[in-house]
């Protein structure tokens, strides 16, 4: 799958959405990427998991691990075509953490993959959970990264599509000048009210 037929397979599952987006940095945007709707086809998933677990052949990892909700499938694809473990971190009282019995060992070479990179918010939060139980975090990949700037994970971020999706402030909105319905579609809880 290139990049191309990645783009095409995101318009034709509705994961890359037009209108006006409340993101949950706070910014406005007019395209949102919701991987969920790609990854409820189990043979895209398949395949867009081989295509990232690719990326990754090179590096010797024992756990494939992400944040949920939106990590929880294209990591454990990615974990099944690389023959690995796959586990997931949970926000507990709105903390980053491992729970349902999951684990660590010092020193166990884990890869972080997540369905979409903004910020990296997420990412650094699986990172500093990985880093509490001593694991090696060798790699991070994603299906897209979207982020506006070049992110410094302090390990190789490898990527299916990068996605340069324009943001505005709330008060620098073109769309919001022109009226149009504001929609937050994300998993975070952020606030609707300015």
């Amino acid at each position: 799958m290139n990049k191309d037929e990645l783009l095409e397979t995101l318009y034709r599952t509705g994961a890359l959405q037009q209108g006006h987006f409340l993101l949950s940095s706070g910014l406005h945007s007019d395209r949102y990427v919701q991987c969920a709707l790609l990854l409820q086809y189990p043979g895209i998933s398949s395949r867009v998991g081989e295509e990232l677990a690719e990326l990754f052949s090179d590096l010797q990892v024992e756990t494939v691990i992400g944040p949920a909700m939106g990590g929880i499938i294209i990591v454990y694809e990615v974990a099944r075509h690389l023959k690995k473990r796959a586990i997931f971190t949970e926000r507990e009282q709105g903390k980053m953490v491992l729970r349902r019995g999951f684990s660590l060992e010092p020193e166990e070479p884990v890869l972080v993959i997540e369905d979409v990179i903004t910020t990296g918010g997420s990412v650094l939060e699986v990172i500093d959970v990985c880093h509490a139980f001593r694991a090696k975090v060798m790699g991070v990949g994603s299906i897209i990264d979207r982020s506006i700037k070049s992110l410094d994970l302090g390990v190789p971020l490898k990527s299916l599509l990068r996605l340069e999706i324009q943001t505005w402030k709330r008060e620098e909105c073109p769309l919001c000048q022109q009226g149009i319905k504001l929609v937050k579609p994300g998993s975070r809880e952020i606030p609707l009210s300015f």
